[in-house]
């Protein structure tokens, strides 16, 4: 009986290796857009926290305090989507086991 319960949690171990390895590529492939001031200020993620693109509305070139914050707050934006898709994503290949990535 044990011989059979320990294979059968090998298996699914291994499963979820494969599942987490798919979901490590399925976030690699996430874009996430981040928007400020009602879109004036995109900022785009990969799902590695890579900064694509930035776009930013010529209204805004004259600030220089507001257009830094706009930025941040673009990014900040963006990062919360990835750190969400990714988390759901990791979740569910490990079944809703919390493990330390």
């Amino acid at each position: 009986m044990f011989k059979g319960g320990m294979a059968s949690m090998l298996q699914k171990a291994k499963q979820m290796q494969e599942d987490m390895k798919t979901a490590q590529q399925e976030i690699k492939l996430i874009s996430c857009q981040g928007i400020a001031a009602s879109g004036a200020v995109k900022v785009t993620l990969s799902g590695q926290y890579q900064t694509t693109s930035i776009e930013i509305d010529d209204s805004l070139l004259d600030d220089k305090n507001l257009l830094e914050d706009l930025i941040t707050t673009a990014y900040n934006d963006a990062s919360a989507q990835v750190k969400e898709i990714s988390d759901e994503k990791l979740r569910s290949a490990t079944g809703g086991i919390n493990l330390p990535f």
